[in-house]
């Protein structure tokens, strides 16, 4: 098939890749030409019309849904094929796919609500969780996309909205045990518990996770390469609240903001340590 990718940042990019060695035609968009351009095995367009236009599949990989109206205008959207598919894989709330998905059906276009689970490492290995989406019909196409990027695709339905609304859950669950190691290592190092030891306790026990260690290796080092932003968990965090008022999460969105006002937003999400680090040793004090 021809696909079209459009956002080729930390996600976008590495799933570009492993579709075009999938052996598909691949042609990227990004509003930054440069990030586009690393793309490996890749045409590169100047236009996300120019992108979509000829595609069997349309791929949208952005950072919001606002990223994603402003993209799939009405040039974009008239670009599409009577048969091109859209694989709306960013993950961009409740509200926001319902929107979209209005826009797909008003321009006559069969869309599939996918955003996935994991992040720059799984996405470059092939290993992401596709939450899927949409009519029966476009399932063939589509799996052939998630066969290339994903080492499982869950259909959850066939109306969109029914994939984001199993992420906004997944991502609650992800991002409050984010804060909770967090705090707990910040907790360690007031009293003067080795954190790595913390880490090693944890590390094949039940109550532990490899989630944990991979993200609790980051704050020990205090090394945090991002893999996934710390802006874009913050805006993870407001969509769960978008769509309900859950305590928690509250706290966590109130953490990780903080951590991005102390200037850790493009760090890793892990950096939400540093605003444990400040307020543990506060309060301490």
């Amino acid at each position: 098939m021809r696909i079209a990718v459009l956002g080729t940042g930390i996600m976008g990019a590495p799933i570009a890749e492993n579709i075009a060695k999938a052996g598909h035609q691949v042609v990227v968009w990004n509003r930054t030409r440069e990030k586009a351009e690393r793309v490996e095995g890749a045409e590169i367009a100047d236009e996300p019309a120019a992108c979509a236009r000829g595609a069997d599949v349309v791929l949208t990989m952005l950072a919001d849904g606002a990223a994603v109206e402003e993209v799939m205008d009405s040039e974009t959207l008239g670009s599409f094929g009577p048969e091109t598919l859209w694989l709306q894989m960013s993950t961009v709330g409740i509200e926001a796919i319902e929107r979209l998905a209005d826009l797909a059906r008003e321009a006559g276009i069969t869309m599939v609500d996918c955003p996935v689970l994991g992040t720059k490492k799984p996405a470059e290995d092939a290993m992401l969780t596709a939450l899927a989406a949409g009519p029966r019909e476009a399932r063939d196409r589509a799996d052939q996309v998630f066969d290339a990027i994903a080492q499982r695709t869950f259909w959850l339905g066939d109306e969109p909205g029914e994939g984001t609304r199993m992420k906004v859950v997944i991502n609650n669950w992800v991002i409050g045990l984010t804060e909770v190691l967090a705090e707990s290592l910040a907790l360690a190092r007031e009293l003067a518990v080795d954190q790595s030891k913390v880490l090693e306790v944890l590390d094949g026990n039940p109550v532990g996770s490899p989630y944990a260690q991979i993200k609790g290796r980051m704050m020990v080092s205090e090394s945090f390469e991002p893999s996934f932003p710390l802006a874009l968990a913050l805006k993870d965090a407001r969509l769960v609240l978008e769509a309900a008022d859950v305590p928690v999460t509250r706290v966590v969105a109130e953490q990780m903001a903080h951590a991005v006002e102390l200037g850790h937003g493009d760090s890793d999400m892990a950096a939400t340590y540093w605003a444990s680090i400040q307020r543990i040793g506060r309060a301490h004090a």
